[in-house]
Parts: C-alpha cells; sequence; structure tokens
C-alpha cells in the first residue's frame, strides 16, 4: 500500500496522549534511578532492594483483578487523569519528606507499595484507551511509536538522570518527578476520545464477579488468544531470569567483563531502532502477518539458544538482531489483539494477560536461576531457548488457525 494512502496516525488524540507519556517516562526515569541507588545507598544490601522488586509484584496482580471490571464499565480516562495527579502529589510529598527526615526503609516499602498501586492503575487505563486514539489500519504504526518511545527517552535520560542524582539529590529529582506527572495529568485531561458508560454499573461483589467470570470465559474460548498469552508469558518470564545469567557468565568466564555486557543494551537498542523504523515504514499485509509473527518467534528464541556460544563480536549482533525481530513481534501481536478483543471487555482481558505475565515471570525467572545454580551458563540459556521454541510449537503452531485469525482481525471502529 503506497504511503500517501495510508491512514494518518498523527492525529490530536494520538499525539496528545503520546506527548503525555514522554513526559510520564522522562519522570520516572529519572525517579527510578535515583531511588534504586538511594535504596542501597541507604541499606547497602542487594536483598532490600530485591524486597522492593517483590513487593510491587503485589499490586501487579490485585489492582487489575479489582479495577479491571470498573474500567470495562466506565470511562478510562478519569482513572488515567486522576491516577497521575495522584502520582504527583505522593512524589512531591516524598520529596519533601525526605529534605525534611532521615531515610527509612519501613517508610520507603510503604512508598514503594503505593506508587506500585498507582502504577498498575495507571498501566491498566493506558492499556485501555490507547487503542481508541489510534486511528483503524493505523494500529501497527501506533504501537510502535507507543513501544519505542521508554526506550530511546531512557537511553537519553539515564546519563541526565547520574548528573541529577550526583549534583541535586534524591529528594529534588522527586519533586522534579512530581511535576512531571501534573503536566502528564494535564496533558491527558485535554484527550476528546469518546467513551460512554455502559449498562450496569452498580458498584457490587455480585456484579464484580460476574465480570471476571466472563472475560475469563472469553479467554478460555478463545483458544488463539489464549494460545499467544502461554507463548508471551513464557518468553518474558525466561527473559526475565536471563539477566542475572548474562551477569554471572559475563563475571565469571575467562575473556569477558562486566563492561562488555553493559554493551549488550547498546546493541539491543540499536536493533529496536532499525526494527521499529522498518515496522513503521513497511506495512505487512494481513494474510503474511501469523507468518511473519511465527517466523520472529522461531528466530528470536533460536538465537538465544546459541548466545553464550558465540564469539563476543557475534554476541552484539545476536543482540542487535533479537532487538529488531523483538519490537516487530510485540507490535504486531499487541496491535492484533487490541483489535481482536472487544472494547467493552478490553480491561479485563488485558489484566488477565498482565497477571498471566507476572505469574510466569515469578515462576520461571527463579527456575532459570535455580539451573544457574547446577548447569554451566550456556547450557542453561540453550536449555531455556529450547523450552521457548518447544512453547511456540505447542502454542502458536499447533492453534495456527486460531492464532491466524486474529493476526487476521480487522480493525474495530471504537469510537462508533
Amino acid at each position: 500500500m503506497p504511503n500517501e494512502k495510508r491512514p494518518r496516525l498523527w492525529t490530536r488524540d494520538f499525539t496528545v496522549l503520546t506527548l503525555a507519556t514522554a513526559f510520564g517516562a522522562i519522570g520516572n526515569v529519572a525517579g527510578g534511578f535515583a531511588l534504586s541507588f538511594l535504596v542501597y545507598d541507604e541499606t547497602a544490601s542487594t536483598l532490600a532492594a530485591a524486597l522492593v522488586v517483590a513487593l510491587r509484584v503485589i499490586p501487579g496482580f490485585l489492582i487489575p483483578l479489582i479495577l479491571s471490571p470498573l474500567m470495562d464499565r466506565f470511562p478510562r480516562k478519569p482513572f488515567l487523569v486522576g491516577c497521575d495527579a495522584a502520582a504527583c502529589v505522593v512524589y512531591l510529598f516524598a520529596g519533601w519528606y525526605l529534605k525534611q527526615h532521615d531515610f527509612q526503609y519501613v517508610y520507603y516499602l510503604l512508598f514503594s507499595l503505593l506508587i506500585a498501586s498507582l502504577g498498575s492503575v495507571d498501566q491498566l487505563s493506558y492499556n485501555a484507551i490507547f487503542p481508541k486514539v489510534i486511528p483503524a489500519g493505523a494500529e501497527e504504526r501506533g504501537y510502535t511509536v507507543s513501544s519505542m518511545l521508554y526506550p530511546v527517552l531512557m537511553m537519553v535520560m539515564m546519563p541526565v538522570s547520574a548528573f541529577l542524582y550526583k549534583t541535586i539529590g534524591v529528594a529534588n529529582i522527586l519533586m522534579i518527578q512530581g511535576v512531571f506527572c501534573l503536566v502528564t495529568s494535564f496533558t491527558e485531561s485535554r484527550i476528546h476520545v469518546k467513551e460512554e458508560v455502559r449498562a450496569g454499573t452498580e458498584l457490587s461483589i455480585k456484579q464484580w464477579w460476574g465480570d471476571i467470570r466472563e472475560a475469563a470465559g472469553y479467554l478460555k474460548r478463545e483458544k488463539g488468544l489464549l494460545a499467544m498469552t502461554l507463548y508471551s508469558g513464557t518468553t518474558n518470564g525466561m527473559f526475565a531470569g536471563y539477566e542475572p545469567i548474562w551477569v554471572a557468565f559475563f563475571s565469571s568466564a575467562p575473556g569477558f567483563s562486566v563492561a562488555m555486557y553493559s554493551f549488550f543494551s547498546v546493541a539491543e537498542f540499536i536493533g529496536r531502532t532499525l526494527g521499529g523504523i522498518f515496522i513503521y515504514k513497511k506495512e505487512i499485509p494481513r494474510e503474511r502477518k501469523y507468518k511473519h509473527a511465527l517466523f520472529v518467534y522461531l528466530t528470536y528464541d533460536s538465537m538465544d539458544t546459541i548466545l553464550l556460544w558465540l564469539p563476543y563480536p557475534l554476541m552484539l549482533i545476536n543482540r542487535a538482531f533479537c532487538g529488531f525481530l523483538g519490537i516487530q513481534s510485540g507490535t504486531l501481536r499487541y496491535a492484533a489483539i487490541q483489535k481482536y478483543i472487544p472494547d467493552e471487555m478490553r480491561a479485563r482481558i488485558n489484566a488477565f494477560q498482565s497477571m498471566v505475565f507476572l505469574l510466569f515471570e515469578a515462576v520461571l525467572s527463579l527456575g532459570v536461576g535455580l539451573l544457574g545454580e547446577y548447569l554451566d551458563y550456556r547450557v542453561v540459556m540453550t536449555v531455556c531457548g529450547a523450552v521457548c521454541l518447544v512453547a511456540c510449537f505447542c502454542t502458536i503452531v499447533r492453534k495456527k488457525a486460531e492464532v491466524e485469525k486474529i493476526y487476521m482481525s480487522e480493525a474495530k471502529n471504537d469510537d462508533a
């Protein structure tokens, strides 16, 4: 399809939401960097930092389960705007507190739990409203922009965050993040997306449970959607366990170093950037999306199996190629799923998927770490990559007809 005939992506609502997302990401990168170092500097304990990460999983499970039925009955925009406004207050108060008092780890755990809860609400409402601001036919380009935004800003902001941490301190950074949250909330309030209150908006346990059962039944019936969820959960969970394996390998293997490992993220960023440009410029025909996605899945998993057996220059090429493929598979998959599922169930289905991903991440990352205690790190990567290949054949390949139906789905007019 010639570019001039492609649907316009940068409409007013899409531009406004993308700007809001950028403001939020800038603050999150700076604040997250500062808080990560603050905990270690104050406690000198990796366990203390790990406990914070583990604690954040709790709202990741509970918030989507509790709020997703409400988001499928009420407009999502107030959740999005209100959440960032609340985060503004929390960050400003936290910055003020650190200026007046010494660091208290217990208070920091409570602060982390509150921020993680707000972040879960924000992500859930964003995922539900974002498909409504993308014009029909421009989904892949829209999700490419969304998936590229955070990595690009992270590469830009990480050096800035390190400088700010050393010069103005954590308290001031948190207060700046609060201002960014306020700007984000105001920008989101300018979205003009049309949303309606759906029937049956009474707040009751019976209604909530009925909505949960309805979404679970839908996911159970949709074999293709379930297959894609299980495969993505497997690969995401494995990838969560790879980083400690890579760190251990580069720290202990002769001829390697932690500094060499640091270039992995650079190589993957370059690959993701090129892959993002490719999928933004090149529209893949609907009838070829399943085959393209399957090729990406099989190639990516195969690249993981051989990664640590390669010479270092080929490792970097491997990661760059995986970054190139990964953004394509993620964009095609997410756009297809959001087009396929009904808008009135979008928040609940997205919530179920995020819960599955968290569960798989917790279990599989622990399993990968356990294997690393007994097997050569290269063997661990090969085994994990092979498991992902098997998972691909058991889900994406085995349920070909059902999965292909999702990739072939036409965009729905959510504003109708």
